[in-house]
């Protein structure tokens, strides 16, 4: 049984207090957060019923599904590669999910005009990124294959997350999950990208022997645990949050990548994960995509909640 209401109503200058701790993690350090309130009605990629829409409200879900999405990405030696050579992590952590994040929430909840608009940019972007892994393999940004992998890890992150720690989703819901994320995937150059559980295990069954161990990953993991990622208010809860990532990585990976030994989740982390992420499910932050979406397509600020 949930111990939360539906929607926890706060105290109104712990709603400020809340609101304001958010927004720097919410928008991006260079300012230029895109408008999801405008222009009234435009649709975005996926549907306002949809599952996805649902799920990616949850700021917990996004958070633990991201790190775990990460943990495999690292996995794979040429996404590995391309990522760690490529991008600003290892230097400006929070810049980078920044970034991130908002290339999530606006294939989500988007106007269809601005998320693929942003998605070409994207491409743009990933066509200057090529090269050769330490073994010598080549790679490529806009490598259909290993977008196909990128998405999937994305997908199954933050479905698995919300999931074990927010709400337990039939069958159904998760293979609808899945075919939402089938357009952004296509414009992405995903071209083959799962649209079912079903094809997301045959995904990682079929990558599984081209994943391998490497030190970036726990590099990745110790920057995760020190960087100041979480507004103030809730950094002594990121730690937590990062071992309910691994938790969820399959375990046949995780044994693959050595996150066993110190390393190893805690029974309570997995607990005061899912508080976290059933709390985190029925408050409003009224600056968020999800919400924004909502007031530009006529709906009120509560509907993603009740």
């Amino acid at each position: 049984m949930n111990p939360f209401p539906k929607v926890i109503t706060l105290p109104s200058l712990l709603q400020h207090r809340l609101e304001a701790a958010a927004n720097p993690f919410l928008h991006p350090a260079d300012g230029c957060m895109p408008d999801f309130s405008r222009p009234a009605g435009e649709p975005a990629l996926n549907a306002i019923d949809s599952v996805s829409w649902r799920i990616f409200k949850n700021p917990v879900a996004l958070y633990v599904g991201g790190v775990t999405a990460v943990i495999l990405e690292l996995a794979e030696p040429r996404v590995r590669t391309g990522v760690w050579n490529h991008t600003s992590f290892r230097f400006n952590p929070l810049a980078r999910i920044q970034r991130t994040g908002l290339a999530a929430m606006m294939s989500v909840y988007g106007p269809r005009t601005q998320a693929e608009t942003m998605i070409k940019n994207v491409r743009r972007m990933h066509a200057r990124i090529h090269g050769r892994t330490p073994a010598g393999q080549p790679y490529s940004a806009n490598d259909p294959e290993l977008l196909d992998w990128v998405h999937a890890t994305a997908s199954f992150g933050i479905l698995k997350a919300y999931n074990a720690y927010v709400r337990t989703l039939n069958d159904g819901e998760r293979d609808s999950y899945y075919a939402e994320g089938a357009p952004s995937a296509r414009l992405f150059g995903a071209s083959c990208a799962p649209t079912s559980e079903q094809e997301v295990t045959a995904l990682f069954e079929k990558m599984h022997d081209k994943l391998e161990p490497s030190p970036i990953v726990f590099e990745f993991l110790d920057i995760m645990r020190r960087a100041p990622i979480l507004p103030y208010p809730l950094a002594p809860i990121q730690h937590v949050l990062m071992m309910a990532a691994i938790e969820i990585v399959p375990e046949p990976i995780r044994e693959r990548l050595g996150l066993t030994g110190r390393r190893t989740p805690r029974r309570w982390h997995g607990h005061a994960a899912r508080v976290c992420g059933a709390a985190a499910d029925r408050i409003l932050l009224h600056s968020s995509p999800a919400i924004q979406a909502c007031r530009r397509m006529g709906l009120p600020d509560d509907y993603l909640y009740v």
